[in-house]
């Protein structure tokens, strides 16, 4: 027995000085500057849940918003957090790339107004001007928004503000944004002494859409770090919903340049937006989208749906 104990030692001690299997690398591109969005990714890093899934993951805000799905078709990235929408014109445009789970599940973008102003109603917009900060889904947005209205395109004028929505519409430039976050804006515009009022494309003509999604190469599709990549978000997902205060403080900890009223109420508001479960797809959704990027020009054909959203095997 006092043999056995001995060599039943000696192993325990070979193990504990063994070196631990070294955790897979992966690279994710944000879409934008750390911000409410990125909580689950955030939470994911912060609280070890990649680390407990293998993986050592690096977050990085990208220069330029726009370079990240380039930059993960080139390879130099394995992931990168995008939009549906946008998805459709990569594809268009021959990049080798594919959905692979979402962030955020529902509609983000919205249409916004001063509370105080003349536009009571989408009808209202007749002869007015709307900001915008991109050209061509922002179009085929509010285009669909005012022929909910019974309005042409033609019944607005589009003005160019960049990405200054909020001081635009605040300042009295134009009446009114199209592509204004409905969990920023409308806070960004109290904040600044005035009250907005959102209307949301969904609810006008819009099918609905993931607003944030985390895509890679066609040729990672059978990666296995992707599905630990999505279990550790749902975890952290399942942990901002359950804990969200505490959440908070692992946020803000980890970023304390964003512990202010703005980003506090925009965690409040972006929470329930998160989807529960990142790994799932609603093939029906992802059609129904094609057929409106199409119906506006901004694709000529309606690829499968497996095109841009394959199952992981």
């Amino acid at each position: 027995m006092f043999v056995k104990t001995i060599a039943a030692a000696g192993i325990a001690l070979v193990l504990s000085l063994a070196p631990a299997a070294a955790a897979d690398k992966l690279t994710v591109l944000l879409d934008w500057y750390v911000n409410p969005d990125h909580a689950p990714l955030v939470i994911a890093k912060e609280k070890g849940l990649f680390a407990a899934h293998g993986l050592d993951v690096e977050l990085v805000a990208p220069a330029d918003p726009s370079a990240p799905p380039r930059l993960v078709a080139a390879g130099q990235a394995e992931v990168a957090v995008s939009y549906q929408p946008n998805l459709y014109l990569a594809v268009k445009e021959g990049l080798p790339l594919i959905r692979f789970g979402t962030l955020v599940s529902t509609p983000l973008t919205a249409l916004v107004v001063l509370k105080d102003g003349p536009i009571k109603s989408l009808a209202d917009l007749k002869g007015k001007t709307v900001g915008f900060s991109v050209a061509g889904l922002e179009d085929a947005l509010l285009g669909t928004m005012l022929a909910d209205a019974g309005l042409k395109p033609s019944d607005v004028t589009m003005v160019n503000v960049n990405f200054a929505l909020s001081p635009a519409l605040v300042s009295g430039k134009v009446d009114a944004v199209i592509g204004a976050y409905r969990n920023f804006e409308l806070t960004q515009i109290r904040l600044e002494g005035k009250e907005g009022t959102a209307f949301f494309p969904e609810e006008h003509g819009v099918p609905v859409f993931d607003e944030l999604i985390y895509i890679t190469r066609r040729d990672l599709v059978a990666d296995p770090r992707l599905k630990r990549f999505l279990a550790a978000v749902e975890d952290a997902t399942i942990y901002v919903l359950n804990h969200p205060d505490e959440a908070w403080g692992v946020f803000v900890k980890a970023n304390p340049k964003l512990d202010d009223e703005l980003n506090r109420t925009a965690w409040t508001d972006t929470l329930r937006r998160f989807a529960h479960a990142p790994a799932a797809l609603d093939a029906g959704r992802y059609a129904r989208f094609g057929e409106f990027m199409k119906q506006h020009g901004l694709i000529h054909t309606v690829e499968p749906v497996a095109t841009y959203a394959p199952a992981l095997p």
